[in-house]
């Protein structure tokens, strides 16, 4: 079991999103994405808010966390812009004391405090480094050479959704690892692909993500 205070919370947020500009300050039913996020931490009933940090290196940004009383960590313009880099990405990784890391998306403002709040017991509770929030799908999906990868029923001649097995796909909303491992060079496992234990999310509404300019009218009307 893990110890709570030995996990760092943090929202990494940058202004440079080609795809919606700004979106992380742009006003979003009368406040901000960022907003919601700290606010929903605030309301959890196992996080510590002291462990609670945004990475940024925008000064708008930053005000928002201030306001809060949100610690910040001050990250390079190298940092926001790199892609490929686990170290310089997270490049708290070496600088904050703690011995895990939980790292939650602003851009997922559906996602409730019950179901972050539920994902950090269950890393307490786990004994894997890495665990990754998905949703269960049943459908059928092929890879780039046409070859099915969803899970088909043995003697099943049809296709049918009702009794094919399930694909779990990326909520991109929660992820958790070990320091130990981002050091390394990996996130959430040492493996490539990683293997971290999976985190099921219920409600697919929940991990509703703002990535384009119509994903941030709807969410709009959906969180009104």
């Amino acid at each position: 079991m893990k110890n709570v205070n030995d996990i760092l919370f943090i929202c990494q947020a940058r202004l440079e999103s080609q795809r919606v500009p700004k979106k992380m300050i742009r006003p979003f039913c009368g406040t901000t994405l960022v907003d919601i996020l700290i606010e929903k931490i605030k309301q959890s009933s196992i996080i510590p808010y002291e462990n609670f940090y945004l990475s940024v290196h925008d000064k708008e940004l930053m005000d928002i966390g201030y306001k809060h009383g949100t610690n910040i960590f001050k990250r390079s313009k190298d940092s926001a812009l790199a892609e490929n880099s686990i170290p310089l990405i997270y490049e708290w990784h070496d600088k904050l004391p703690y011995k895990y890391i939980i790292l939650l998306n602003a851009c997922n403002p559906l996602l409730t405090i019950e179901t972050i709040d539920q994902f950090v017991e269950s890393y307490i509770n786990s004994d894997k480094g890495g665990m990754f929030g998905v949703i269960g799908k049943k459908q059928y999906f092929w890879d780039e050479n046409g070859k099915m990868i969803s899970p088909w029923p043995t003697h099943q001649k049809i296709m049918n959704t009702k009794t094919m097995g399930i694909t779990y796909e990326a909520a991109h909303c929660l992820y958790a690892s070990e320091m130990g491992i981002i050091k390394k060079g990996y996130w959430m496992d040492e493996k490539l692909p990683p293997e971290p234990e999976l985190f099921i999310i219920d409600d697919e509404l929940e991990i509703f993500d703002i990535d384009y300019e119509w994903q941030f009218k709807v969410g709009e009307k959906l969180y009104k």
